[in-house]
């Protein structure tokens, strides 16, 4: 078995089960656990020096997250993604980010801009901490004021049916050098376009925001897939996606 996690130490500060969720979650982001890859609870619980417990509560943690996926009767894989779904995602989660700020610049109230001011505070010090849950978690609580603001039901639904997916592809380029202090600017552009309910300004800023988050993931997996000799994996639907 190749190692690939490191293991705990005793004397560690934090709660066992967040180490572990941080050492699988670096594997995967790190490509290390590569997609399709199964994740045995007895393997990674030796790796760690760990009982199967703590493994267990990561494991549905990352899931969560958009990291892994459960596949009934079968267990937990690396969740695959391929260079399409990225595209077909983000054109569609552009158009939709775009429709809402638009609206939300015409009919946020104060509280809100308020809400997603301490939004930004929260997640600066995320940030300083790379603590990437807390980072997920507030960055999705963050777009959605967004959505409630635009006060448009229907756009909300659509943008949470693809709530698993945005989540895991997001997820892969916040590691990235400089991706996180770049985030927390289009984050500041965003807030300030609605605050001044200036609906062009506020579509220029989600739609840039959403061009360098795309972007970033593109260029985490193509030097992903350079690392390890092989081309880019275009299209997903023909493929056998989950590997034993």
């Amino acid at each position: 078995m190749v190692k690939r996690l490191r293991q705990i130490p005793l004397d560690t500060y934090k709660p066992l089960r967040d180490v572990v969720i941080e050492n699988i979650r670096e594997a995967i982001l790190k490509g290390d656990f590569p997609a399709g890859m199964r994740l045995m609870e007895s393997h990674l619980a030796a790796e760690l020096g760990v009982s199967r417990t703590p493994i267990r509560e990561a494991i549905r943690n990352l899931e969560q997250e958009g990291l892994v996926v459960m596949i009934p009767r079968r267990g937990a894989y690396v969740a695959d993604i391929s260079i399409q779904d990225i595209n077909e995602v983000y054109e569609i989660r552009s158009a939709l980010e775009a429709l809402a700020a638009g609206l939300a610049a015409e009919r946020i109230e104060k509280p809100e801009i308020e809400e997603m001011d301490r939004y930004l505070l929260a997640m600066k010090d995320a940030v300083n901490k790379l603590d990437y849950q807390r980072i997920v978690e507030l960055d999705t609580q963050f777009h959605d004021v967004i959505y409630r603001a635009s006060r448009n039901k229907r756009c909300m639904n659509i943008i949470n049916t693809l709530r698993q997916q945005i989540t895991s592809i997001r997820a892969r380029s916040l590691p990235y050098p400089g991706r996180l202090d770049e985030m927390l600017l289009e984050h500041r552009a965003i807030v300030d376009a609605i605050a001044q309910r200036d609906v062009e300004k506020a579509q220029r800023a989600v739609t840039t925001h959403m061009e360098n988050a795309e972007r970033t993931v593109l260029r985490i997996i193509e030097e992903q897939f350079k690392a390890q000799g092989k081309p880019p994996r275009n299209e997903g639907k023909e493929e056998k996606i989950w590997q034993e």
